[in-house]
Parts: structure tokens; C-alpha cells; sequence
């Protein structure tokens, strides 16, 4: 595992190193020993897998709410997603930036979102599926989330959006108080 800092602070991409022979490849999308070099400290408790069938479909921008809010280590299993990450720590220099990768299954690339992070994603090819190391239950209580195409955020989508659920499109939109969370 290889991790490339992204421009926010606790942010990385993590290049998975593939082993490939005649009967095909193995890669590891978890080492312990490994991810403590990112002062990485929580236990993974929930792994969860996502399809989506539609290109150009979002899912986003979900985070939880402290003291529920979560790390979470994003691996594209099939397809290719373009995926986006905004700052949401109150304390931060770069709160409201978002930055956004490509994640596929021939670029074997992770995303490692900190706490204090909106996560979503745009599919960008049919039948796209996704895997999410998560450090905290999911809580329905602490569920939040952005609304996609927030005119404050911008997020420069790489294709029409094609699909989104009610719940993603009805977010309320960031007000110009907003401070972001204090996260611990």
C-alpha cells in the first residue's frame, strides 16, 4: 500500500499493489502495520459493498454526524467511479474544498477519508460497484449529507447526472453561516 497525501489534511489516495501471475492477481486492501504510518487508529467494524447500474448516477455527498462520524476507505471493485470528498472540520483551513479522483478496478486505487468528511461518487461506466471500510456503525440517527450540485461546493461532475435518489436531491443547501464539526 502506497499513500499520496490529497490536498486536505488526513486525506490520502492509497495505490494497492497488486501481485499478478499466470493464474491472475491478489491484493491486499487492508494491513494494519500499514495504515498506522497514516496515524490511522480506529478498528474497521462494517464493510458494506454498493452496485450501480446507471452511468452517470450519483450517490452523495453522506457523512455521520459526531460522535458518529467515521473513517472510511473507498476501493472501486468494478467500473470506474469519479470520487469526491468535501471538508467538512470546523477547525480546518480547507473547510467546504472538495477534491474528487478516479477510482476503477484497473487503477487498483483507494480513497482514505477522514472523519469530518462528505463522501459521494458519480458512476462512469454501468454496473459499477463499490467496497466501504467504515469505522463507525451506521447510525441513522447521525446521518447527514450535502446536496450534490450545492451551488456554494461546485462540484465540477464529469458527466449529466443521469440518476440520484429523493433522498440525495433534497438535502438542504449549505447556508453562509455554516461552520462545519468539531471533530475529536
Amino acid at each position: 500500500m502506497k499513500f499520496s497525501p490529497l490536498p486536505f489534511a488526513d486525506a490520502f489516495v492509497i495505490q494497492l499493489e497488486p501481485y499478478a501471475d499466470e493464474r491472475g492477481m491478489f491484493t491486499r486492501l487492508f494491513c494494519w502495520d500499514e495504515v498506522k504510518q497514516i496515524r490511522h487508529h480506529k478498528k474497521v467494524v462494517q464493510i458494506n459493498q454498493s452496485l450501480t447500474k446507471k452511468r452517470g448516477a450519483v450517490r452523495g455527498m453522506h457523512f455521520q454526524y459526531p460522535p458518529k462520524a467515521e473513517i472510511k476507505m473507498v476501493k472501486c471493485l468494478r467500473g470506474s467511479v469519479f470520487d469526491v470528498i468535501i471538508d467538512l472540520r470546523n477547525s480546518s483551513a480547507t473547510l467546504l474544498n472538495w477534491h474528487g479522483e478516479l477510482l476503477s478496478a484497473k487503477n487498483q486505487k483507494m480513497m482514505y477519508i477522514p472523519e469530518g468528511f462528505a463522501h459521494g461518487f458519480q458512476t462512469l461506466e454501468e454496473n459499477t460497484e463499490l467496497l466501504y471500510l467504515h469505522t463507525e456503525f451506521y447510525d441513522p440517527n447521525y446521518e447527514g449529507g450535502i446536496r450534490f450540485n450545492d451551488p456554494v461546493l461546485n462540484i465540477a461532475w464529469p458527466l449529466k447526472v443521469t440518476e440520484i435518489s429523493k433522498k440525495d436531491q433534497n438535502y438542504a443547501l449549505l447556508t453562509k453561516d455554516f461552520e462545519g464539526f468539531v471533530i475529536s
